[in-house]
């Protein structure tokens, strides 16, 4: 198979943004609490899951083959540390309408600090790379099908929509990165997704659980009738994203090889319409339609 890179007209440059959540409806994906609280439990993951990346990016790239990689890196780890950012902000708007966001994040913090303890440094990367994959087939699918960015409400919408193109700008870095370490194999990158899914999974499933509880929807028959229908229904934004998925499991997969910096294009454009970032070096003062 041909070299995949990076497309030219991909740039990774991070943006400060201040995203005001305010007046947020209660049920704010879909005008339901299912998958509400779907997107709401992954959200109290960022914050920490994003420091993790940055971690194991950071103390291995030494690696890096070239300046071009080395640049990409660092553009890796300020986008990533602005998303932990807004995710700060999003959560403690969730623990502020009742649910528990933060006790979520501790928890997840904690099973971070046990990997940094058990794992190597390329482990921990391949953990990140594992991950890193998941964000981006989401960030894909919350870029690809319309229904879902405008099944968000107005609120939300741009917090969602700026996240998921630099997820996409920056899909392969983690990974290009893997392939350069000493020791690296299509053994340890696959155990490691296998062992990501299964805790990533059983993560979400509880909290989304809990949410649902303190939400007083836990017992809606409706709720989740709907909820697991577009969720996991036929061509659902979760079941839909299957073929992305074990996409990584071939010997060749590379993360551009679903090239779709024509979405990132378009949805630039959409963004910067209804959202403007700030100096990084200032006190954020974004504005979001």
């Amino acid at each position: 198979m041909t070299h995949i890179t990076t497309p030219d007209v991909i740039q990774i440059t991070p943006t400060r943004m201040d995203f005001q959540f305010n007046n947020v409806p209660r049920h704010w994906v879909f005008d339901d609490a299912f998958s509400t609280h779907f997107l709401g439990t992954l959200s109290t993951l960022f914050p920490v899951g994003e420091r993790f990346f940055v971690d194991s990016v950071r103390q291995l790239r030494e690696h890096a083959p070239d300046k071009a990689t080395q640049k990409d890196i660092s553009g890796f780890i300020g986008q990533e540390a602005m998303h932990s950012l807004e995710h700060v902000s999003l959560n403690n708007m969730l623990e502020a309408k009742g649910l528990p966001a933060l006790r979520a994040e501790k928890f997840t913090l904690g099973l971070l600090n046990l990997g940094r303890r058990m794992l190597s440094k390329r482990q921990q990367l391949a953990i990140t790379v594992a991950l890193e994959h998941f964000t981006a087939i989401i960030a894909n699918r919350l870029l690809s099908d319309t229904t879902i960015m405008n099944g968000l409400a107005e609120e939300m919408r741009p917090v969602w929509m700026w996240h998921a193109i630099e997820e996409t700008e920056h899909k392969a870095v983690a990974f290009d990165l893997y392939k350069s370490v000493p020791g690296n194999s299509y053994a340890e990158r696959i155990v490691f997704q296998v062992f990501a899914t299964v805790i990533l999974a059983a993560v979400v499933s509880a909290f989304q659980l809990q949410f649902l509880y303190r939400d007083k929807s836990l017992f809606s028959p409706k709720t989740w009738a709907f909820g697991l229908n577009k969720l996991f229904g036929f061509n659902g934004v979760i079941s839909g994203l299957i073929p992305e998925y074990l996409d990584y499991f071939k010997h060749d997969f590379h993360p551009w090889e679903h090239e779709n910096s024509a979405l990132v294009a378009y949805w630039r454009d959409k963004l910067n319409a209804i959202a403007t970032p700030v100096p990084m070096n200032g006190r954020a003062r974004t504005q979001a339609a």
